[in-house]
């Protein structure tokens, strides 16, 4: 019989950690959304919690904690703010993941430290202007020069781009060999030639720095490399399927953001004399609103669970992210609905997580891609 039960230790980490995004996150994020603005300040509250090195081994500075204790943090994170809950993700998932499983021990110990310790960010610069969807199809290129790669070209999109100290980057090193010419390569701030260009200015998630990345003859050392040379897109491949776990928590957390608010504002609001929560069609949609994060929740854990436990999980993650990334933008549309015409503006705080949900339906993979990616695992096609 399977028990569906936390660990008193991972009951304890989703209290501390949903009594610290409360009292340190939430009440600053209405304003970074406003003003479009990463915040420092709490980025390094975060990095004090150790929420930045959640998945980082010990013997690195990490908690060296597990994905589904991963997963409780980040839903917490994102019901304060989303913006800070992609932060969290991507130092995580995308960033130290990489590190951690393709690295060799030099960079471990050169780059994970520092940024458990949050002393340093890092980004994950895949996504190009051509290159979207479609992300075999590397124009970012690197050309080894004796004992350095020279790398061109740009990269778009990349969270955390303006405020990094170094980034993972995917490119073409042997242009032939196409998606077996692919490397990831580790280029730190300050290098010649490396430069942060356009900062995005989105629908949501506004407190989480978006901005496109250029290369211009930047000399990256030759050894500044994840693994070997052409695993660059199994690398992506393999942090993305990680990071999917990571949407699908941020996700359930946006939902439930929006359902509390929901359920509060129908016991408060009047109408006819009532409370709207005693409308059936009120009560109806929180119903359903209810069963949609219940059913997210658990195909995530599910992902995070396999992955713990060393099994397959890449079609697991991506029903957990395309479910998930749906669920929550129906159940912000139904959250405003409930709210009426006070839905639709600033002073409540439904309209934003509207607006933050309809990213996780985009990033890491769309939800065309992910039922590519599953229809490949149960379809066989």
């Amino acid at each position: 019989m399977i028990e569906f039960k936390l660990t008193p230790e991972q009951e304890l980490i989703r209290d501390s950690a949903r009594k610290f995004s409360e009292k340190f996150i939430a009440p600053l994020a209405p304003e970074l959304d406003e003003k479009q603005e990463f915040s420092h300040d709490t980025a390094r509250l975060m990095a004090e919690q150790g929420y930045f090195g959640i998945i980082i081994p010990e013997e690195y500075g990490g908690a060296g904690a597990n994905s589904l204790t991963y997963c409780l943090i980040i839903e917490e994170v994102s019901k304060a703010c989303a913006g800070h809950g992609v932060t969290m993700s991507l130092t995580n998932s995308l960033v130290a993941a990489p590190l951690i499983n393709f690295g060799s021990e030099e960079i471990k110990r050169k780059y994970l430290p520092p940024l458990a310790r949050g002393e340093k960010l890092g980004c994950f610069a895949l996504t190009e202007p051509n290159a979207g969807s479609d992300s075999a199809n590397q124009e970012t290129n690197a050309v080894l020069d004796g004992d350095h790669w020279i790398l061109n070209g740009s990269k778009i999109f990349i969270s955390n781009g303006g405020v990094a100290d170094f980034a993972v980057v995917i490119a073409s090193t042997n242009k032939k060999a196409k998606i077996r010419g692919l490397t990831a390569l580790i280029v730190d701030k300050g290098t010649p030639g490396f430069s942060v260009g356009v900062k995005e200015n989105k629908l949501g998630i506004r407190a989480s720095d978006t901005c496109e990345l250029v290369f211009q003859d930047c000399r990256v050392p030759k050894d500044n490399i994840l693994s070997t040379p052409g695993r660059g897109f199994k690398i992506a491949m393999d942090t993305l399927d990680g990071g999917r776990v990571g949407v699908g928590a941020q996700a359930v957390g946006i939902a439930s953001a929006a359902y509390e608010a929901s359920l509060k504002y129908a016991k408060e609001r009047k109408q006819f004399g009532s409370s709207i929560i005693d409308f059936q069609g009120i009560s109806h949609k929180l119903v359903e609103m209810k069963a949609e994060i219940e059913t997210a929740r658990l195909l995530t854990w599910k992902a995070a669970w396999l992955k713990d436990n060393k099994k397959r999980f890449a079609k697991d993650a991506a029903m957990a992210k395309l479910y998930g990334s749906e669920m929550a933008t129906r159940v912000c549309h139904q959250a405003i609905q409930i709210h009426g015409g006070y839905g639709f503006i600033k002073d409540y705080p439904v309209e934003r997580y509207y607006r933050d949900a309809r990213i996780t339906e985009i990033y890491e993979g769309t939800s065309e891609v992910q039922r590519m990616v599953i229809a490949s695992y149960v379809l066989g096609v």
